[in-house]
């Protein structure tokens, strides 16, 4: 039986899991909660409680695949010296964030262009990536590092954000913000999901690989459809410098790009459920 570990067990891992168990992998995932570890047992999957420090559970070093979504810290993964062996045949991936690319003025770029992380959590990241890589070339294991945009999907949406008032408004996600020439970059967890498995049962080289849609758009236009799918008035558009947000949110908007995906598009087998947030919110809205 094929095992999959993940070290944590995020919003972007748990649909690829469901997927793999569907097919028979043993399912094996870190958390730090205890009531979360009992969840996963009742769904099947083997919880092991792991606070960031210390090993993991040895049935990490024989795993087939292991797929890394802990934030990282300032001194990077916590989960990268916690592995003390990795099985030849394993394929190693890491979750992290297009964020590391900075900003580049609403231009393209592609996985090639040079990072200039602006936050310290962007830089965190990068420090990250470089550890995995590391460690895949040291276990000498396929290994890949999946820079992730923008998350939507069920229970996190533009259409939840406009339901949730004010409270989808702190977060920036239920306000028309305007901000001249400002785009986001977007995909749905499903097409995550479906990125991870490809990698997972290809014979792929190790790479970097971005994992957007095809449409990076002002964010307020995303509101704007959403709005019309509910049937209502969207919000009015605030300046980007009234809008109320938290420092979490306002902070997304120092970086500025268009994300290219043709690496993502050419993994054998996959194919966007979503190419564009138009899609996924349509789905969203009548699934």
């Amino acid at each position: 039986m094929p095992v999959l570990f993940a070290v944590g067990f995020g919003y972007s891992v748990e649909p690829l899991a469901q997927q793999l168990k569907a097919e028979g992998w043993e399912i094996h995932a870190t958390t730090r909660d205890p009531s979360k570890a009992e969840k996963l047992e009742t769904n099947g999957i083997s919880g092991h409680l792991w606070n960031g420090n210390g090993a993991l559970p040895e049935l990490a070093g024989r795993a087939d695949a292991i797929v890394i979504s802990v934030p990282p810290g300032e001194m990077g993964c916590p989960a990268v010296t916690s592995i003390e062996n990795i099985s030849p045949d394993t394929v190693l991936i890491y979750l992290s964030s297009s964020g590391v690319y900075g900003d580049h003025q609403g231009e393209w770029v592609d996985e090639e262009t040079p990072c200039l992380p602006l936050t310290a959590r962007a830089r965190r990241r990068l420090l990250a990536e470089s550890q995995w890589r590391y460690v895949g070339r040291y276990f000498g294991v396929r290994h890949h590092i999946c820079r992730l945009a923008g998350i939507y999907g069920p229970g996190r949406n533009a259409l939840l954000s406009l339901k949730g008032g004010t409270r989808g408004a702190k977060a920036g996600l239920a306000q028309r913000i305007i901000k001249p020439g400002q785009v986001f970059n977007r995909i749905h967890r499903d097409d995550i999901a479906a990125g991870l498995y490809a990698l997972i049962k290809a014979e792929t080289a190790p790479a970097v690989i971005n994992f957007a849609d095809d449409e990076p758009a002002p964010p307020q236009d995303v509101i704007t459809y959403a709005a019309e799918l509910l049937g209502i008035e969207p919000p009015p558009e605030v300046p980007f410098e009234q809008a109320e947000m938290s420092d979490m949110a306002r902070s997304f908007y120092e970086d500025n790009k268009r994300l290219k995906n043709d690496r993502l598009k050419s993994l054998s087998g996959f194919s966007h459920r979503y190419r564009t947030y138009r899609e996924g919110l349509r789905a969203l809205l009548t699934g």
